[in-house]
């Protein structure tokens, strides 16, 4: 294989939850190789601050408010991105995440938990990737070429304490995208790919205070019980994953369709003993 496989050059590239800590590294990925890209976030304002600090070329990266548990606004991210660019070729869904509200502790139970917010983490980490899928998926339909790689968890299978309701969704998101690899192979084109990548354990905004004391940076409790199962002995950085992504993102994974890549230091291939 030629390193020019990984070469994005002239490709177009939309980033869901691409304002935050994995994917804004994502998009320096995708920008180092060549490509356009879209950086989708919910937080308009937030998202143009870290643009800035993202070193890309001119007429390389494009932010669009969007929210992707609203398919409308999908659409007219989708419309402008096309206005600006034409095709895209590559979909990464970070966006996600699990809420308080949602989660099991101490103070609350599992049988405390609403409707409300167990919905809330499953409308944004299932139905806001599918629906990401459906509007810039049609697009790839109808060039009958490009690649999708949705963002997946070491929850959806080794169900974590607490997070009962991303857990499920993102078991749901490997689901679908090994659905719709299928689908999208056999109805439309074998050129289009969809693959997920299932990170490990990551610091970032949402979680960091859980795994890590701010005071001193020593791991948390359960940060510790994290690294004791994870055998390369540590949390993982952003840039990890961005080997990973440039490859299902690129022609270096053209026979490549329909997986879940674990990039977790061994954590889902270490039995504990």
């Amino acid at each position: 294989m030629q390193v020019s496989s990984f070469d994005l050059t002239g490709h177009t590239a939309v980033v869901t939850g691409g304002s935050g800590t994995l994917g804004s590294a994502a998009i320096r990925t995708l920008l180092g190789a060549g490509a356009r890209v879209a950086l989708l976030a919910r937080n308009l304002k937030h998202a143009q601050k870290v643009a800035q600090t993202l070193a890309a070329e001119p007429n390389h990266l494009l932010t669009v408010g969007a929210d992707v548990t609203q398919p409308d606004q999908l659409e007219r991210a989708a419309e402008q991105i096309a206005t600006s660019w034409g095709e895209i070729h590559i979909l990464v869904n970070f966006a996600g995440g699990n809420r308080p509200a949602a989660t099991v502790n101490a103070q609350q139970t599992f049988f405390d938990l609403s409707p409300e917010a167990l919905s809330e983490v499953v409308n944004l980490n299932l139905l806001g990737t599918v629906y990401a899928c459906q509007v810039f998926g049609r697009q790839m339909a109808e060039q009958r070429r490009g690649s999708i790689v949705n963002i997946s968890s070491m929850a959806a299978v080794r169900p974590l304490t607490r997070v009962v309701a991303y857990g499920a969704a993102k078991a749901g998101v490997e689901n679908v995208t090994r659905w719709l690899a299928v689908y999208m192979a056999q109805e439309f084109s074998p050129a289009i790919r969809v693959n997920a990548i299932a990170p490990g354990f990551f610091l970032g905004e949402q979680n960091r205070a859980l795994l890590v004391n701010t005071e001193t940076g020593e791991p948390t409790p359960r940060g510790q019980a994290i690294l004791q199962h994870t055998p390369m002995a540590r949390f993982g950085d952003a840039v990890d994953l961005g080997g990973t992504l440039l490859w299902l993102a690129s022609s270096a994974s053209s026979f490549v369709t329909g997986i879940v890549v674990p990039v977790d230091g061994g954590f889902s291939a270490f039995s504990g003993v």
